[in-house]
């Protein structure tokens, strides 16, 4: 099916086809014709199933079809997503998409100045793509007019609650307009997640194009037991001898990641981090190094992570496996995007022999193991539990999902 056959106008046709693209994916064809009928959607999809053009293209279609008056544009359209990488990302698909429309979007969020985002809201916007802290930021200082919001699009709706944005959306949709459509997209369904259906959602259709909590099947996973002690020289061995030009690591922690990526450039292999407490401009390089090739690992803590979007990104490790299973899904889910074939690969040692069996639960799957020779793990060596740290990008659940981010933390 072309996208012609979707309903988009000729504008959207025109930025899609320079983008290259000839056919929707299956959560595009699934979920633009339902949005285009005006109804609430509740969609699960994996990530890189092109679910960001699923929700941009029929959101700008509708714009189109009911221009407001002449005049200073009012914003129309609210997207929140949980992170600024993830802000970041959603505000260029709307830009390259709208490109051919004359629609104004842009993004808000924390770690820089408030003062230019204030500015380019009194010119007038029609499509504002947030994260929750900083709009509230922006509401409380009356800089931004939410009264003519036509559409709400919570993308990562799972990740927002597990970074305990529960509070900050609970105080958007009270000064929302009550009569709007509203789309939740969520990589996870979880008790949270339809509890905020239920009061958010009216009368929803379901577009769900993967089985719930399973892990991408164009991904291969591997476990490669190890003592904690030789994790790192075992990545370094794997990068070296694989030949891996372009890594994305996972840690628990920000310290732990910056220091990994300190041994690493020690080795010789060129490495970056990105996590919470850099600043945006440093997590904006580091990106684009790492996209570029400059930068040959990115070592990335959960939270910093949601936004890299690289169609090819060859490799996923997870130095440390997540606290919470979920975020294996996620953490994976970098790799193996639009269509391609990926690699996830997991250092595990004994400390994590009980966080492997609850992933291993929820995706219904045991992952294959194998031992590298010259790594096998010491037998004699005990488990250690392993500390839940709060605020180190682990995102373990037994932070309080009602907790609201001070103001300046404010993602």
């Amino acid at each position: 099916m072309p996208f012609k056959q979707l309903g988009l106008c000729e504008p959207l046709l025109r930025a899609i086809k320079e983008q290259g693209y000839t056919e929707p994916t299956p959560v595009q064809k699934e979920a633009i014709p339902i949005i285009l009928k005006k109804r609430d959607l509740l969609a699960g999809a994996q990530t890189g199933t092109g679910k960001t053009a699923g929700f941009t293209l029929p959101m700008l279609e509708l714009l189109s079809r009911h221009k407001p008056h002449s005049g200073k544009p009012v914003v129309r359209a609210l997207i929140l997503t949980p992170t600024r990488e993830l802000a970041a990302q959603v505000a260029e698909s709307v830009a390259l998409y709208g490109k051919f429309l004359p629609f104004k979007s842009m993004v808000i969020f924390g770690g820089v100045k408030i003062n230019p985002q204030i500015v380019a809201l009194r010119k007038g916007v029609d499509i504002v793509i947030a994260t929750p802290g900083r709009l509230l930021d922006h509401v409380s200082q009356k800089t931004i007019d939410l009264s003519k919001v036509d559409f709400l699009i919570l993308d990562e709706a799972d990740r927002m609650l597990d970074m305990g944005f529960i509070n900050d959306i609970r105080k958007i949709l009270a000064i929302l307009p009550k009569t709007r459509q509203n789309l939740l997209f969520s990589a996870t369904f979880s008790a949270e997640i339809k509890r905020l259906t239920d009061s958010l959602l009216n009368s929803p259709a379901l577009v769900e194009v993967a089985r719930r909590n399973i892990s991408s099947e164009q991904v291969t996973q591997v476990i490669h037991p190890v003592d904690k002690e030789k994790k790192r020289e075992l990545l370094s061995h794997l990068i070296t001898q694989g030949n891996w030009k372009q890594v994305l690591v996972f840690m628990r922690t920000k310290h732990g990641a910056n220091r990994l990526s300190e041994q690493l450039s020690k080795d010789g292999i060129t490495s970056a981090a990105i996590h919470g407490n850099k600043s945006q401009n440093a997590r904006t390089k580091a990106l684009a190094d790492f996209k570029s090739g400059e930068v040959r690992v990115l070592v990335a803590t959960d939270i910093a992570a949601r936004g890299i979007d690289i169609d090819q990104l060859p490799h996923v490790v997870n130095f440390e496996l997540p606290n919470v299973p979920e975020d294996y899904v996620h953490r994976i889910g970098r790799t193996g995007r639009a269509g391609n074939f990926g690699e996830a690969v997991s250092l595990v040692c004994i400390d994590e022999k009980e966080l492997l069996e609850n992933i291993e639960r929820l995706i219904k799957k045991d992952i294959h193991k194998f031992v590298i020779k010259g790594f096998a793990p010491d037998p004699s060596i005990k488990a250690e539990p392993i500390q839940k740290k709060r605020g180190g990008g682990s995102n373990n659940r037994s932070r309080p999902n009602n907790r609201t981010p001070s103001p300046r933390g404010r993602r």
